[in-house]
C-alpha cells in the first residue's frame, strides 16, 4: 500500500501483516465517533477495474472509489461532481469545467489530462466502447477544461458523462490493459478520486474500505470512516445477518422477507419501483431451432411471466413485454405480455417442432433477485411445450465469463439503462454484435436485424424528443414481433438497514447507493 491506495504488488491477497498494521494505524488516527458500516450485498464486484465490466456491481463500486464528471440525483437530474459546470458549444461539443484541488488516492492531482486519458481507455473497453461511439474527440484546452465532441448532434452527452470516472493517468499508465475476467494491474489496484480507498480485498469473502483523508467533497454529509463489505449470496442468511445485528445494511432484500423486515422495529426498509428488465436471450447461432421466429414466439408464449411475478417475486416486480419501462421514451404501451400455452403449442407445430427439441440454459444464482428460482421455473414451463432444458446455475463471478463465451443456448441477462434512456437497452442487448464498435456486447442471443440497428443509430442523433420516441418505440415493436428475447419483468428495488443508518437519502433507482454521503447516527 502506498499513499493510502490499494496496491497489492501483483499478489492475489493483501498481506495480513500489512493489513494489521494499517488497521492499527487507522484506529489511532480516526476521530472519536468515527462510524463503521458493515454492509452485505448478494455478491461483491469481480474486479477493481471500472472499465472491465459494464455491470451494476462495477458501477456501485465505482461510486465508492471514483467520482464521475456528473451523476444522477434522486430526481434524475444531473448533479455536478468532478465537473463543476458545463455548457454547450454549438451542436457538436460540450465544455466541462473541472473542479480544482481534487486529488487521486495516490496524491496525484486530477487534471483534464486524466479525464481525456480515461475517455480514450473507455473507447478501448469492450463493454463501454459502444457508449462512446458517438464521440470523436476529447480535448484539453487547459488543465481544468475538457471538451467532448461528437460526430453528429447527440442528445445524451450528459448521460454518458455519468460513466466517465476519471482514473489516475500517472498511476495506471503503461499498466492499463483491460482484461475481461482476468488478472490485470487495474483489476487488482486502484487510485481514484472517490470517498473511499480499499484497505484489503479477498474476492468473494470480504472487502474493507477506509475514508480517503484528502477527499475533495468537504460538503458531503457522510460520516462513515470505514466500510466492511461481505458478500452473502443466500437471501435468508443475508436477512438474518441484518436482524441479528451482525451487519448494518443489506441489499437486495428478497421479496419473501419484505413483510418480516417491515415488522421489525430495529430496522428500516426502503423500496422503489425498478427499471432493470430481467430477460432470457435465445442464441440463434448455437441452436438452429432458435433461429426460427415461430419457435422464439412459442417460447415467449410459454413463459408465464405474470405467474413468476406473482409467485416467485411475491408481486414485487412489474410484468414486462418489452425492454423500456413506463416513463422511458421508448416505452410502447400497446405491447402486452403474451402468456398463452395453447398458442405456444400451436406455434411449435407450425415451426415443425411439435415434438419439441433440447436446449441448454445458464443463469446466475446471486446476481438478480430470485434468479435461480426464475430459471428453474422457466425451464419447467418450456417442458410443457416439449422443450427439454439442461439448466446450469452458478455464482456471477463464474457466470459472466460463460456469458461472454455465449456458452449456452439460452442465457439470463438483466439490464438497467444507466443512461436512463431506452436506446441503451438496444445498443447493448439487441444490436448486431460488433466487437469493433462495441454494439451488441451483451447480445448473447446473436439476434441481428440491420433495420433495427439503423433505427437505434438514427435515434442517437435525433434531438427532437417526439421524433426520437417514435424511433425507439418502433425498436420495441420490432423486437416484440420477432421475439428477439424473452421478457420477464422489471425488478423492483429494496434495501434495509438498522434504524440509525440513514439509507433513504443515498439510495436511488439506478441502484448505485452513494455510500460516501451516508450518515450513521
Amino acid at each position: 500500500m502506498a499513499g493510502g491506495l490499494w496496491y497489492d504488488g501483483g499478489k492475489e491477497e493483501f498481506p495480513m501483516k500489512r493489513t494489521a498494521l494499517f488497521v492499527l494505524a487507522l484506529a489511532l488516527v480516526l476521530p472519536a465517533g468515527a462510524k463503521e458500516l458493515k454492509m452485505a450485498y448478494d455478491a461483491d464486484p469481480v474486479s477493481l477495474d471500472p472499465h472491465e465490466q459494464l455491470s451494476g456491481g462495477t458501477l456501485q463500486l465505482s461510486h465508492m472509489l471514483f467520482d464521475p464528471l456528473v451523476r444522477w440525483d434522486r430526481e434524475l437530474q444531473f448533479a455536478p461532481r468532478l465537473a463543476e459546470s458545463w455548457e454547450r458549444e454549438g451542436e457538436l461539443a460540450m465544455r466541462f469545467n473541472l473542479r480544482r484541488g481534487v486529488k487521486f488516492h495516490s496524491g496525484n492531482p486530477m487534471t483534464s489530462a486524466d479525464v481525456c486519458w480515461t475517455y480514450e481507455r473507455l473507447k478501448r473497453s469492450p463493454d463501454f466502447k459502444a457508449l462512446y461511439a458517438p464521440f470523436n474527440a476529447c480535448e484539453t484546452p487547459d488543465d481544468y477544461t475538457v471538451v467532448l465532441r461528437t460526430e453528429k448532434p447527440y442528445p445524451l452527452v450528459l448521460h454518458q458523462a455519468t460513466y466517465l470516472f476519471p482514473m489516475d493517468r500517472k498511476f495506471y499508465e503503461g499498466k492499463d490493459e483491460i482484461v475481461k475476467s482476468g488478472n490485470s494491474f487495474a483489476s487488482r489496484n486502484v487510485s481514484g478520486t472517490g470517498p473511499f480507498v480499499v484497505v484489503s480485498r479477498e474476492q468473494g469473502v470480504r472487502v474493507e474500505f477506509s475514508r480517503f483523508a484528502d477527499y475533495w467533497d468537504r460538503q458531503s454529509p457522510g460520516n462513515v470512516e470505514t466500510v466492511v463489505l461481505t458478500p452473502i449470496a443466500n437471501d435468508a442468511t443475508r436477512v438474518a445477518a441484518l436482524l441479528s445485528g451482525d451487519v448494518d445494511f443489506i441489499a437486495p432484500v428478497p421479496p419473501n422477507d419484505l413483510a418480516r423486515i417491515r415488522r421489525d422495529g430495529k430496522v428500516s426498509l426502503v423500496t422503489m419501483p425498478g427499471t432493470r428488465v430481467i430477460t432470457f436471450q435465445l442464441n440463434q447461432k448455437r441452436n438452429a431451432a432458435l433461429a426460427n421466429a415461430k419457435v422464439r414466439q412459442a417460447i415467449v408464449h410459454a413463459v408465464n411471466n405474470p405467474g413468476i411475478v406473482q409467485k416467485i417475486m411475491k408481486g414485487f416486480a412489474a410484468v414486462a413485454a418489452q425492454q423500456s419501462p413506463p416513463g422511458y421514451a421508448g416505452h410502447n404501451p400497446s405491447l402486452k405480455p403474451r402468456f398463452d400455452l395453447e398458442k405456444a403449442k400451436q406455434l411449435m407445430a407450425e415451426a415443425g417442432y411439435a415434438d419439441g427439441f433440447s436446449l441448454s440454459m445458464m443463469a446466475p444464482n446471486n446476481r438478480y433477485v430470485n434468479d435461480a428460482k426464475i430459471a428453474e421455473a422457466v425451464a419447467a414451463m418450456l417442458g410443457k411445450i416439449g422443450i427439454k432444458v439442461n439448466l446450469t446455475t452458478m455464482p456471477k463471478a463464474q457466470y459472466w465469463p460463460k456469458f461472454d463465451e455465449r456458452a449456452a443456448d439460452m442465457m439470463m441477462i438483466g439490464w438497467h439503462s444507466d443512461t436512463e434512456d431506452s436506446g441503451n437497452f438496444s445498443e447493448f442487448l439487441l444490436m448486431c454484435p460488433d466487437a469493433e464498435s462495441g454494439y451488441g456486447q451483451y447480445n448473447s442471443g446473436n439476434y441481428c436485424n440491420r433495420f433495427m440497428d439503423r433505427l437505434v443509430l438514427d435515434s442517437q442523433s435525433e434531438t427532437n424528443e417526439g421524433a426520437r420516441a417514435v424511433q425507439l418505440r418502433k425498436v420495441e415493436e420490432l423486437a416484440h414481433r420477432e421475439a428477439a428475447f424473452v421478457p420477464l419483468h422489471w425488478q423492483n428495488l429494496a434495501w434495509a438497514a438498522k434504524k440509525n443508518v440513514d439509507i433513504e437519502p443515498v439510495v436511488n433507482v439506478m441502484n448505485f447507493p452513494y455510500i460516501g454521503d451516508l450518515v450513521v447516527r
